[in-house]
């Protein structure tokens, strides 16, 4: 397995820089498990799904993770990554060679942190001056939407921003990137799912930066996860094992939300109540035990999401559909369109 394997040309104009209005206005390349892939759009979902099928949302919210100030007279920008509790977080710093242990980076007159620690790879410990309540309000007040950086923007994104890159399910607080798939999703667009017996449900993983960072080794399988943090409810694994018991379809909405319950599966594809790290990683050849559709969205080049939708689809099937996504001049990555994948079947299956 070679990282020159997950590579694709895509014009840089076909890089979505805001969401489509209204959402369910955005398009969707179905891609069955045998048979042609087809155009539709998100609004065709009650449709393309059955009555018993469950969808999965991630109710993570985005918090203002990116942060810019001051270290004596450099600046520093700080992108928040996970919360360590008492007040300090593990971050990405730019620039971080020139900060040690102990500098006190200032990002406003009355909102500071400490350097506990730092790695080689960027990362810092920080401990802010505060936690709780009064942390969440200066980084309401002083943080900026942690956009991708593929979206054009000026530092942080507009005000615009706050509102499109958060989806309608977000409750719990500590996502520094969005779960993409979900931002289709509209309160009349559930309202038609649920007129065809079509339910939902949701689970929380917070998704941290490591989501857009590059996988840099020729052999994938080398590559080195960030651990997220992730929730499976009583009831959320309850309602997931009974849909599939009576034959519904579980569809995940996201690689987030596959992710989550992948790592929250038995063996024999049971989801169990789950609270805690994953560092889920999945390549082509991982067994899937728990889900029967994904929509996501189109992902990066030689990122670890292509690799994660190449061994549900396969990775030929895969390439034939983003190669007919450019040519229909598709819209990708985070504001843009998605798929519909239902996974390959291994020989001899029904």
């Amino acid at each position: 397995m070679q990282l020159a394997e997950f590579d694709f040309d895509l014009p840089r104009e076909l890089i979505a820089n805001r969401p489509a209005e209204p959402r369910a206005s955005a398009r969707l390349l179905v891609l069955p498990a045998e048979g042609t892939i087809a155009d539709r759009h998100i609004a065709d979902l009650p449709q393309l799904l059955r009555s018993g099928d469950l969808l999965v949302f991630n109710d993570t919210k985005v918090v203002p993770a990116r942060l810019a100030g001051k270290r004596g007279l450099a600046t520093v920008e700080i992108t928040l990554a996970r919360d360590l509790g008492g007040g300090a977080w593990q971050a990405y710093a730019k620039g971080a060679r020139r900060l040690h242990p102990g500098d006190r980076i200032e990002f406003a007159a009355d909102f500071a942190a400490e350097i506990v620690e730092k790695n080689p790879e960027g990362e810092v410990t920080l401990r802010f001056d505060r936690e709780g309540a009064a942390f969440r309000d200066a980084l309401a007040h002083y943080g900026a939407m942690p956009l991708p950086p593929y979206i054009k923007r000026p530092r942080g994104g507009d005000a615009r921003d706050r509102a499109d890159y958060q989806t309608i399910f977000a409750r719990a607080e500590g996502a520094v990137a969005a779960p993409t798939a979900g931002l289709h999703f509209t309160p009349a667009l559930l309202d038609a799912l649920a007129a065809r017996g079509i339910e939902w449900v949701t689970v929380t993983l917070h998704v941290g930066p490591g989501t857009f960072l590059p996988v840099k080794v020729e052999d994938p399988r080398e590559h080195r996860m960030h651990a997220e943090w992730g929730v499976v409810g009583a009831e959320a694994a309850r309602r997931l094992n009974a849909a599939r018991a009576r034959g519904g379809r579980i569809v995940a909405v996201g690689t987030t939300s596959l992710r989550l319950l992948e790592s929250a599966a038995a063996e024999n594809g049971e989801i169990r109540e789950f609270a805690g790290e994953t560092w889920l990683f999945i390549l082509p050849g991982y067994r899937f035990r728990t889900i029967d559709l994904l929509m996501t969205n189109f992902h990066l080049p030689r990122s670890t999401l292509l690799m994660l939708v190449a061994a549900l689809a396969g990775l030929d099937r895969i390439k034939a559909a983003y190669t007919h996504a450019v040519a229909e001049r598709y819209r990708f990555f985070s504001y843009g369109d998605a798929c519909l994948i239902e996974p390959r079947r291994k020989a001899g299956a029904p």
